[in-house]
C-alpha cells in the first residue's frame, strides 16, 4: 500500500469543478483553502493521534489521509470553521476504531492452524502397516473377514452384524474371535 506524505508547504493546483466557484467556499460550511491549511498544521498531531490507537505507522497514515478525505468530502457540514480539527480528530478516532474491528474480525475468520502432520517416514510405515493387513485380511475366511469389516470398518453392532449376514449373534463372536487370533498371527509373522 503506497504512503503519501503529507501535504506539500506549497499550495496544489486547483481541481477545476462542475460549477465554478462552488470548489472554493461553500454557502454554509467550511472553506477548503481553511480546510487543507488545518491538515497541514495538524497534521504530525493528528498522526500521533492514530499511533495511539494503531500500532502500525502504514495503518496511522491511511487512517488520517483517510480523515481528511472524508471532512472534505462533508466540509459543508462543518458550519463553524474553528470546529474543523475537532471534526478531523473525530473522524481519525472512528477510523482508527473501525480498523481495529476489522483487524479483530480478520483474526477471528482465519482457519485455526492443521495439526502437524505426519513424516514422509510415519506415512509410509503407515502405508506398509495398511497393506500387511488387507494382505492378512485376504487371508481370512470369507466369514471371518465380513464379520470382522462389518464389526469394526463399518463400526456395526454385533446384532446387527448378525442381521446382515444372516447369522446367529454366536455365530458372530465366534468368527470375529477367530478372525481376529488369525489376524494377530498373520501381522506377526509378516513383522
Amino acid at each position: 500500500m503506497p504512503v503519501i506524505a503529507p501535504m506539500p508547504a506549497t499550495r496544489p493546483a486547483r481541481i477545476p469543478s462542475q460549477r465554478e466557484g462552488a470548489e472554493d467556499v461553500m454557502a454554509a460550511g467550511t472553506t477548503v483553502d481553511h480546510l487543507t491549511e488545518t491538515y497541514r498544521a495538524h497534521y504530525r498531531s493528528l498522526l500521533g493521534l492514530a499511533a495511539l490507537l494503531l500500532d502500525d505507522t502504514a495503518s496511522c497514515e491511511d487512517v488520517v489521509q483517510e480523515a481528511f478525505i472524508r471532512v472534505h468530502s462533508a466540509r459543508n457540514r462543518v458550519r463553524d470553521p474553528e470546529k474543523t480539527l475537532a471534526y478531523l480528530r473525530q473522524t481519525v478516532v472512528n477510523l482508527s476504531r473501525s480498523a481495529l474491528r476489522r483487524r479483530i474480525l480478520g483474526l477471528k475468520l482465519l482457519s485455526k492452524p492443521m495439526p502437524d502432520m505426519a513424516s514422509a517416514e510415519e506415512g509410509a510405515y503407515d502405508q506398509l502397516e495398511r497393506d500387511a493387513l488387507i494382505k492378512a485380511m485376504r487371508g481370512l475366511q470369507r466369514r471371518q473377514r465380513e464379520v470382522l469389516v462389518l464389526r469394526y470398518f463399518a463400526d456395526m453392532t454385533e446384532a446387527r452384524v448378525a442381521d446382515t449376514l444372516g447369522i446367529s449373534l454366536g455365530s458372530v463372536k465366534a468368527y470375529g474371535s477367530r478372525g481376529i487370533a488369525a489376524l494377530r498371527v498373520a501381522m506377526e509373522a509378516s513383522a
